[in-house]
């Protein structure tokens, strides 16, 4: 049984519900969701637009971070999506869900998906300050 039940980088809106119909599991009995939405701003500074840039290996990467959170975990399924392209204030930039027999598990297991996939995985964000100024996140 593969526990990686849906992964993706997409430019299209990301959906909570596909993501955990996708994790459902009847020997789950913790299921947990991390949601990550644009926010307006950042370093306390007002951000009018934002987009995310993805290397082509970013889901290769993806994969290899859930598998490694697959094999530290009892988990059931996992599922995890990034949107790439531009986005507006409110929209969902990332969803990963992480389903395990125990509430505890799923938790820890949902933190080290968000964590390692922030950490590991090569995707960038440009954000557009209220001022023109302007930053890249996670680029090197």
């Amino acid at each position: 049984m593969d526990v990686i039940r849906l992964i993706g980088i997409r430019d299209t809106p990301l959906s909570v519900d596909e993501a955990l119909a996708a994790v459902g599991d009847p020997a789950a009995g913790g299921t947990a969701l991390f949601v990550g939405t644009v926010r307006d701003h950042d370093h306390r500074r007002p951000v009018t637009r934002l987009s995310y840039s993805a290397h082509p290996s970013a889901e290769r990467e993806l994969r290899a971070v859930m598998e490694k959170v697959a094999a530290d975990f009892p988990v059931r399924a996992l599922a995890a999506v990034h949107r790439v392209g531009d986005l507006e204030i409110g929209d969902l930039a990332v969803v990963v869900v992480a389903a395990c027999p125990h509430r505890a598990e799923a938790f820890e297991a949902c933190r080290r998906l968000i964590d390692d996939l922030k950490e590991r995985v090569p995707i960038w964000k440009h954000q557009v300050f209220a001022d023109g100024d302007s930053e890249w996140v996670g680029a090197c």
